[in-house]
């Protein structure tokens, strides 16, 4: 079973994917975060990465996120790319993930891509209030990111609001189910759980 969590930045759908995995049996789901999956770009100076578009779609590397998806589906282990974020830079070590019997994937534009929908059985998105989704972009990005506050608010004007507009918005019409107020749902996350745990093989 492949279980899409999609949402703006700061949606809340980290906490919702602990949610899900902490109602499942032990090592039944395992998790690939979209954001692991940035294409990366050795030929650029670090002052050119800084302006490379992040939040639009071309700057993700779908084509081997879906091949992983694949792999994991049919049973065979993946080596997914981490990335590093102060030097917006992917690291050359891989990290080894084994199949299980449900996958996550996380991220903010994995229901704009078609061939990414179609491998999916249940598509969440996580519909928080833009105020809310800032403070916790901010929060995070200083804290684990290494940006400063003014590299947070030019990003998120140059380029993560608007296409959040253009690409993240409209893509919640492919959703199966649409979550307001990501972790502090209750009701929508139980009933999530339920359907799949409905779903997953006994």
């Amino acid at each position: 079973m492949v279980i899409g969590i999609c949402g703006g930045t700061g949606s809340g759908k980290t906490t919702i994917t602990r949610r899900i995995i902490e109602s499942l049996p032990d090592a039944s789901a395992v998790v690939l975060q979209q954001d692991n999956y940035y294409r990366d770009y050795p030929g650029l100076s670090y002052e050119e990465r800084t302006q490379v578009n992040f939040d639009h779609p071309d700057s993700m590397d779908t084509p081997l996120l879906t091949e992983h998806i694949q792999k994991l589906r049919a049973g065979f282990a993946i080596e997914r790319p981490t990335y590093d974020f102060p030097n917006f830079r992917r690291h050359t070590g891989t990290v080894r993930i084994e199949p299980g019997t449900a996958i996550i994937v996380e991220g903010i534009l994995i229901f704009e891509n078609k061939a990414l929908c179609e491998l999916m059985d249940i598509k969440t998105f996580v519909d928080t209030d833009a105020d809310l989704r800032f403070i916790r972009r901010l929060v995070r990005d200083i804290r684990e990111r290494g940006r400063t506050i003014e590299m947070v608010i030019d990003q998120y004007m140059k380029t993560v609001r608007p296409m959040h507009m253009e690409f993240v918005e409209p893509s919640k019409r492919n959703a199966d189910v649409i979550i307001p107020e990501g972790g502090h749902n209750d009701v929508g996350i139980d009933l999530v759980i339920q359907k799949i745990r409905s779903l997953i093989p006994r």
